[in-house]
């Protein structure tokens, strides 16, 4: 993670969008970030919502899910970040009513390097959506499962976190350190991100394990962790390769149904934020 003690505190002006930005992150992989991302966002298209994903992840597995080809991705999120090109046209229609997606790209690739002498580095994203017409109602910022300058242009970017948490023996460590960066970014860039939640992801209720790090993790963070928890599930697993949601994939499979139950949990976070 770079060094954040050392940069200025003072953000250059940019007035955000209404849109609510939120980043899906965690610097150890294999935890579900991406499948969290596209099948909240579908569930949250299902309802209505107008939603974005950002796939900030150079693997493109975000991309993938959703059935767009590398072969068929043009601008993606390097030109928004390093070309000026507006977010509105580098997002790509989906085939999920409601749901866009700006694409990664081998070009992201090297894109840490590129950002380490770039000015106002750490600011990039954030002025990008800043200076873009964002006509969604939330933009899901799929980060790389690594701290570095990608994921810390998410985090200055966002509005809040939502971090998948694998149930495994090491959860906690790994989550501590991550919630540990978070406050840092708050303190030096971004006082107004806030962490919307954890969710307990690839859950096996075979495996006493899986329950006593789930008990462990509701006990450390409390009403932070959602209720809902996502299932081991071969479906999930599946959806990808086909270039679909599980949501659409199988709707009916448990997989499915429990990204319903989280996206309504976000829902009814974000009504009770407005309200208070």
């Amino acid at each position: 993670m770079p060094d954040v003690s050392r940069i200025p505190t003072v953000a250059p002006e940019a007035k955000m969008s209404r849109a609510r930005v939120i980043s899906v992150a965690n610097q150890k992989g294999g935890v579900g970030k991406t499948t969290t991302t596209v099948n909240l966002a579908t569930a949250l298209a299902a309802v209505g919502k107008r939603v974005l994903i950002m796939d900030l992840d150079p693997q493109g597995n975000a991309s993938t899910g959703l059935g767009i080809e590398r072969n068929n991705r043009g601008v993606g999120t390097y030109d928004v970040i390093f070309a000026e090109v507006k977010v509105e046209d580098a997002a790509v229609e989906t085939t999920v009513p409601n749901l866009w997606v700006v694409t990664s790209s081998q070009d992201l690739s090297g894109a840490e390097i590129e950002l380490v002498n770039a000015e106002q580095r750490e600011y990039r994203l954030r002025m990008a959506l800043a200076h873009s017409a964002l006509n969604y109602d939330y933009v899901l910022i799929d980060c790389p499962p690594a701290l570095g300058l990608l994921t810390l242009n998410a985090l200055v970017a966002s509005d809040a976190v939502m971090v998948p948490l694998q149930c495994e023996f090491y959860a906690l460590e790994g989550l501590s350190h991550l919630i540990r960066t978070i406050e840092r970014v708050k303190r030096a860039f971004n006082p107004g991100l806030d962490i919307h939640g954890v969710v307990l992801t690839m859950f096996d209720k075979r495996n006493n394990l899986s329950d006593m790090v789930a008990a462990d993790v509701r006990g450390f963070f409390g009403e932070k962790v959602y209720d809902t928890v996502i299932p081991r599930n071969v479906k999930v697993s599946e959806a990808p390769s086909h270039g679909k949601p599980v949501l659409i994939y199988d709707m009916r499979c448990p997989g499915s149904q429990a990204y319903i139950h989280l996206a309504s949990e976000v829902l009814k976070r974000e009504k009770k934020r407005l309200i208070a």
